[in-house]
């Protein structure tokens, strides 16, 4: 593979389809009303935290994590594909691992996977992290290998090479042991090929990971479930799910997903050790909004708040205080412009849409709210060379929070899987390094409409540490940022 190849994996993976697919995205349901003939103005900056609804007490809030820095992960020397250039996509965090490197107050140990294009998986030990004020990666900390990036697959997924998507958890039970979850997907899975089940688990020895599996997560379909994995506390699912414990879930662009991040508990030691390949998992929902088949983005009431199709929701967490208080946390690159659109970057400005609407059976352009940009404006734009898919006039790097008792609520029935909805947003940008260009701008976009700008997210829930992947930040490599909860 060249590295050209490895900077198209990754400028892909947000797409609706590659230049030249032969696959047509699900028709949208809604007419092209016209709202008017001009671009509205630009959306201000989010402010960097932002209530969406009354505290409660038992919550958790942004102002409870407190930024202690980002390390560097190794440069492998390697090439595709043992290598972490265009990795990120997956990452858990491992108590038990590096039993020797607590000295400086970080023990344990990070699983983080590579390149996109194979997500290939190695072990890392954890430095204390650097806050630099000036961005400089010469001041960060580097990662050392524990053990070697790694083919982890187990061979249960040959058919899925187009832009992969992949979750990683790890978790010890009496049941089973140490176990590091694995789910795998990839952006089209509509042929019979690649309809196949997601979940697996396998030994945390990366020369020889027995992988076992695969599973599906009940019916979900393959877009709702296969883009991150997380722990439920046990007491908490023992109460309200049946004692599944492993949160999975995954946000797929333009809403094929359900519009927001989707989030299942499943305990597949319940179906036995190991589950039978091909099992039917089962699943409790605790968060699916309706996805674009089913509803438009102008239909408030069924999605995310804020919501749009650009949107990037990369990884998860459960985050518990010593004090009780908690809060599920999703991260990603949320668009935030005025309006968003299927096509490419204008050059004549970050606000002004430049459309593909033919043969995508779809209507390509919105305005914020979800309502349908007029006929005069979808339109493909002159001297666009940016990478095709979905677009927004701003993109914004966040945490959104929402309330463990609102997916109580769901789980007991009493409430929709789309109605819980974000108490608080974290804008997290100004942590981020954000190198601009980054490689291959045209893929990634540039300033405002830099996409891609976080992957996954692992949790030390013993010492309330939060690890968040930031793509593309160290020349192709991912930084990885560390923030604790108070």
């Amino acid at each position: 593979m060249t590295a050209r190849a490895g900077i198209v994996a990754v400028a892909l993976v947000a797409l609706l389809g590659a230049e030249g697919s032969t696959v047509t995205p699900p028709p949208d349901p809604r007419s092209t009303a016209d709202v008017g003939a001009e671009p509205a103005p630009a959306a201000p900056r989010p402010p960097r935290r932002r209530l969406n609804r009354a505290d409660s007490s038992h919550r958790l809030l942004p102002s409870d994590l407190v930024y202690l820095g980002a390390i560097r992960l190794p440069d492998t020397g390697g090439s595709p594909p043992h290598t972490f250039e265009y990795g990120g996509q997956a990452m858990t965090y491992r108590p038990t691992g590096d039993p020797q490197g607590g000295a400086d107050g970080f023990p344990g140990s990070l699983f983080v996977a590579g390149i996109d294009t194979v997500h290939f998986v190695a072990e890392v030990a954890i430095p204390k992290p650097v806050v630099s004020a000036t961005k400089d990666l010469d001041a960060l900390p580097v990662a050392h290998l524990l053990q070697p990036l790694a083919d982890v697959r187990g061979g249960l997924w040959p058919a899925l090479t187009e832009i992969p998507r992949a979750g990683l958890l790890w978790l010890s039970r009496p049941e089973t042991g140490e176990r590091l979850h694995l789910c795998y997907g990839q952006h089209f899975q509509q042929d019979e090929s690649t309809v196949v089940p997601s979940h697996a688990w396998l030994g945390t020895d990366l020369s020889a990971p027995g992988t076992q599996g695969a599973w599906w997560v009940g019916d979900e379909s393959l877009y709702s479930v296969n883009g991150y994995l997380f722990e439920i506390p046990d007491e908490w699912a023992a109460t309200h799910t049946g004692g599944r414990s492993v949160g999975t879930g995954r946000f797929r662009d333009g809403g094929w997903s359900g519009m927001g991040p989707a989030l299942f508990a499943v305990a597949p030691w319940h179906h036995g050790v190991p589950p039978p390949a091909g099992t039917r998992l089962q699943s409790v929902r605790l968060l699916r909004y309706r996805d674009s088949t089913e509803a438009g983005p102008e239909q408030a009431s069924v999605r995310l708040n804020t919501y749009q199709h650009p949107d990037e929701w990369e990884g998860g967490a459960w985050l518990t205080a010593a004090d009780g208080r908690s809060a599920v946390v999703f991260v990603g690159t949320k668009g935030t412009g005025s309006v968003y659109w299927y096509g490419w970057i204008n050059p004549a400005g970050a606000d002004v849409p430049c459309v593909e609407s033919e043969g995508t059976g779809m209507v390509g352009c919105h305005w914020a709210d979800g309502t349908t940009c007029p006929p005069a404006m979808i339109r493909e734009c002159a001297g666009h060379t940016s990478d095709r898919g979905w677009w927004s006039a701003r993109f914004d790097a966040q945490m959104v929070f929402f309330d463990p008792d609102e997916l109580a609520s769901v789980a007991g029935g009493t409430s929709q899987p789309h109605e819980p909805q974000p108490y608080a947003v974290l804008d997290i940008d100004d942590a981020l390094f954000l190198p601009d260009p980054p490689v291959d701008p045209d893929a990634v976009g540039r300033g405002a409409q830099r996409r891609f700008r976080v992957g996954e997210m692992a949790y030390d829930r013993e010492r309330g540490r939060l690890f968040v992947c930031e793509r593309l930040a160290d020349g192709a490599r991912p930084l990885i940022h560390v923030w604790q909860l108070r």
